[in-house]
């Protein structure tokens, strides 16, 4: 666990990196059931889909490069992510139906998953992934970037509950202000990346 000595440090999702991501995601028995980090992209995840079909689906995106996703290092130790795309690229959110009411455009590049090793958590492993990937995302020409957090702050305490796309607070950190509500406690949340 980061102990305040060794700095977070980030790295994107490659071959290269793989191996990393793969121990942190077979410690968590496959994250989220078995999700490999797939619900977002095109394949998606759920009825049909397995949880091996999953990591060969996630291992072929990091071979044919068509996943853009920012690792957390404790260390040499990844302990957590932040999946970053284009809409084409992470087609499926959750309540798409009542997103797609909505009349404010695509945007830009938008935000998967946010993950965190359960020892590492409240060290400051989102806020890092969070922050790495919209750098990224300012280096590849910024513009609107849209995540989807689950609202906190007013609702009943969520024991045991991990919050897949992250909780409201961390993307008001990154000045991400609310849209619109597309489930009861699920916000769509934007903000706009300058380009360096």
């Amino acid at each position: 666990m980061n102990d305040g000595y060794m700095p977070l440090t980030t790295r994107l999702l490659t071959l290269e990196t793989w191996p990393d991501f793969s121990a942190v995601v077979e410690a968590n028995n496959g994250v989220w059931g078995g999700c490999w980090c797939m619900a977002f992209h095109p394949e998606g995840v759920g009825p049909g889909h397995s949880v091996e079909g999953n990591r060969e689906a996630k291992r072929q995106h990091v071979e044919n490069r068509t996943v853009r996703q920012v690792l957390v290092y404790d260390d040499d130790i990844c302990v957590g992510w932040c999946q970053f795309g284009r809409p084409v690229e992470l087609p499926n959110i959750k309540n798409l139906r009542t997103y797609e009411k909505g009349d404010e455009g695509p945007p830009d590049w938008r935000i998967g998953c946010v993950f965190t090793n359960p020892k590492h958590r409240e060290t400051g492993v989102a806020a890092a992934a969070v922050a790495a990937a919209l750098e990224h995302i300012a280096s590849l020409g910024g513009g609107i970037v849209e995540a989807y957090p689950e609202q906190t702050e007013d609702r009943p305490e969520q024991r045991g509950a991990y919050l897949h796309t992250g909780p409201e607070a961390l993307f008001e950190k990154y000045n991400f202000t609310r849209v619109r509500k597309i489930a009861k406690w699920r916000w769509v949340v934007r903000a706009h990346i300058t380009a360096t």
